[in-house]
């Protein structure tokens, strides 16, 4: 694909891979100076591993540095990692602090701009232009979804129309009436959309609606699927995590072929997770983000705990960047299960593939030491209608096809339709009833 049209910065993304490390090399070097210099914690743990700003020479030297965490950025809350003084803060952004303090990052004006163009990189190469209009349905506030999308979207010259989350009917009038040819929610979200779209009698067939953004939560190729089919667009997913710059950080085009690391502004590592060395383009390993433009909030080797995979062959889109898998599970939603590794995206993908309902929730315990896995899976209007026995018998069934998954015995438990509790955010799919601390 040549056409510039579709492409926000042709320069960047169509770069080589001679110009891309050169770019990193030079900007590692002088973030790395910059923190040494300006942010005490950084510096006090550099001294301690014994690093100093001279060590690093270009990006090949990034291995030499400390990792960060998020009990780092825990420890120094609110603003104890920032690198410029308060005055040049243009905005603060934070996690939603489930499991703990929460995470306070913040941007310069550059920043922003920076942020505006990655996001704008994305809904450029997925063949939108500034005659389009962009409903946001992420929330607004200090979650970096709502606004992060807002400023690619306004980058580009985009019509936005800031939803926010909630009252999904009243979406689903302005995605009639508004006409926009973009929409940019949770991927769980989307599929409560087109469940209510279908329960009020709206064809989303007669939408302009084109294509859609997705990320914040862990989403499988077949919920991709069904998205595209309900809501008859092309589905896409964005990365971005709070602590690195919010969606952007990663991002597919319209080849859906993995995502482009915007690798101008970011370093991405691929580590095991036992060694925390490099593992090969195609291996799984624990994903590690540096920050090398951002001037607020700069973090190093941060460890993301989310697993995933990278390839450096070119994509078919002429884009250049490293592309990065969607993350197959993290280390910290990994469930050990009688000493097997589970992950949730690993049920919902017999959940997609055996026809059944993506509206799941699943059930952790410990019952006289043996731990033991439920998963509670909405049943669907035609088989809410079956009998005790034949409802028995699909659950069997289903626990037999996530068994041979996973190779853990789980107990699956149809429910009616829609009493699962549905999220306008992050879709909560686990609870851990285990007392593991």
């Amino acid at each position: 694909m040549s056409d510039p049209k579709r492409y926000w910065q042709p320069e960047a993304e169509t770069a080589s891979r001679d110009q891309i490390t050169a770019w990193q090399s030079e900007r590692l070097v002088s973030t790395v100076k910059r923190v040494y210099q300006n942010v005490a914690p950084y510096r006090d743990r550099m001294d301690a591993a014994g690093v100093r700003p001279e060590d690093i020479k270009s990006v090949d030297d990034i291995r030499k540095l400390p990792f960060t965490t998020k009990q780092d950025l825990r420890d120094f809350y609110p603003f104890g990692l920032f690198a410029v003084p308060m005055e040049q803060i243009a905005r603060l952004h934070a996690s939603s602090g489930t499991t703990g303090k929460q995470i306070v990052v913040g941007y310069t004006q550059n920043d922003l701009d920076i942020w505006g163009d990655i996001v704008a990189r994305q809904l450029t190469a997925i063949g939108l232009s500034p005659r389009d209009k962009v409903h946001i349905s992420y929330g607004f506030g200090l979650f970096t979804g709502g606004l992060g999308i807002f400023e690619g979207a306004r980058r580009m010259g985009a019509t936005i129309i800031p939803v926010s989350s909630g009252n999904t009917e009243r979406q689903i009038t302005i995605l009639q009436d508004f006409e926009p040819a973009c929409i940019a929610c949770t991927p769980s979200y989307a599929m409560y959309i087109a469940e209510t779209m279908e329960k009020m009698g709206v064809d989303a067939k007669k939408l302009p609606l084109r294509c859609g953004v997705f990320g914040a939560e862990p989403w499988t190729e077949e919920m991709r699927r069904q998205i595209e089919q309900k809501l008859d667009i092309k589905a896409y997913d964005i990365y971005g995590l709070t602590e690195i710059m919010g969606p952007g950080v990663a991002y597919e085009c319209e080849c859906q072929a993995g995502m482009h690391v915007n690798e101008d502004h970011f370093i991405i590592e691929v580590l095991d997770t036992e060694t925390g060395l490099p593992v090969k383009d195609g291996e799984k390993g624990e994903i590690v983000f540096s920050c090398i433009t951002k001037e607020a909030f700069p973090i190093l080797r941060y460890r993301t705990k989310d697993i995933g995979a990278v390839t450096h062959e070119k994509c078919a889109c002429g884009r250049t960047f490293v592309r990065m898998s969607k993350p197959m599970g993290r280390t910290d939603d990994m469930l050990i299960i009688r000493g097997v590794n589970v992950f949730p995206s690993q049920i919902e993908t017999v959940l997609l593939k055996t026809g059944h309902s993506p509206n799941y929730q699943i059930e952790v315990d410990r019952v006289n030491n043996l731990d033991t896995i439920a998963v509670r899976v909405e049943m669907n209007e035609a088989t809410f209608s079956d009998t005790v026995s034949e409802i028995s018998q699909r659950e069997r069934a289903l626990a037999e096809a996530i068994k041979s998954l996973i190779g853990v015995a789980v107990k699956v438990i149809l429910v009616s339709p829609g009493s699962i509790e549905r999220s306008t955010g992050k879709a909560k799919r686990v609870i851990d009833h285990r007392k593991l601390h």
